[in-house]
């Protein structure tokens, strides 16, 4: 046999949620030249249009944490591929964690992921697709961090709910994974790498000695969502240089 990579999904139609910026822009981009369908769901319509217009796609705006904005953005769509990427993250001391802030990060990271997932599900069992949900998690849905304690638990949670559902529909042929990425050089993040200190400590827990890039998630989830993954579900890829393995 000769190894090879199928990483062609053309025929396909993605949904990809936060998808105006960063890894969600990213990832609309890579399955749209993988030759995917996309639609964009995010709450500004300036910038899921600039994207739309970008990758050749559609968009809806929606708020994933709004049941009723939910569903009405997956009607009338067929779902062969679901990026759960909105999310949130609020650094603060366990002590100081408000229900608010908790409650925002468990919506966003946990709920609308799991209710987005359901959708899509429901959708693929309908047409008898074997599909592909992939959660965008993070390295921190495995391992533990100061101040990050409500974010380490919703994360957490969401790889918990990857290996159940990939339990649970691996017979119907719907795969269910995750990519956890490390910190990655985003626009987002600039503001705390700028702290000589901040990074210094992040860099000296990455064995491969560098930060990661949108790029190396886009990788990871065209991969995924792809063929070439055929026999992987209900697991997580860590896109994190080796910090877990520590």
């Amino acid at each position: 046999m000769t190894a090879r990579l199928e990483l062609n999904l053309s025929g396909r139609h993605a949904i990809i949620t936060g998808a105006s910026r960063g890894i969600g822009r990213g990832v609309a981009r890579g399955l749209a030249e993988a030759g995917a369908e996309v639609t964009l769901l995010g709450r500004s319509a300036d910038a899921l249009r600039e994207v739309a217009d970008e990758v050749g796609g559609s968009y809806r705006v929606c708020d994933v944490t709004n049941d009723e904005s939910l569903q009405t953005a997956f009607e009338g769509l067929d779902t062969d591929i679901l990026v759960n990427n909105a999310g949130v993250n609020i650094p603060e001391a366990f002590v100081d964690v408000t229900a608010q802030h908790f409650e925002a990060i468990f919506n966003l990271n946990v709920r609308a992921a799991f209710f987005a997932s359901q959708l899509a599900a429901r959708n693929m069992l309908e047409r008898g697709v074997r599909g592909v949900i992939v959660n965008i998690s993070s390295q921190m849905g495995h391992v533990g961090a100061p101040l990050r304690s409500v974010y380490c638990a919703s994360k957490h949670a969401l790889e918990g709910l990857t290996k159940s559902l990939g339990v649970e529909l691996a017979p119907h042929g719907i795969r269910v994974v995750s990519v956890a990425p490390t910190f990655l050089e985003t626009p987002l993040t600039t503001p705390m790498l700028e702290d000589p200190a901040f990074r210094a400590e992040v860099l000296s827990r990455i064995p491969l000695g560098h930060l990661g890039s949108i790029e190396d998630v886009v990788n990871a989830v065209v991969f995924l969502a792809s063929d070439a993954a055929r026999m992987v579900t209900g697991s997580s890829l860590l896109v994190d240089g080796g910090w877990t393995a520590r």
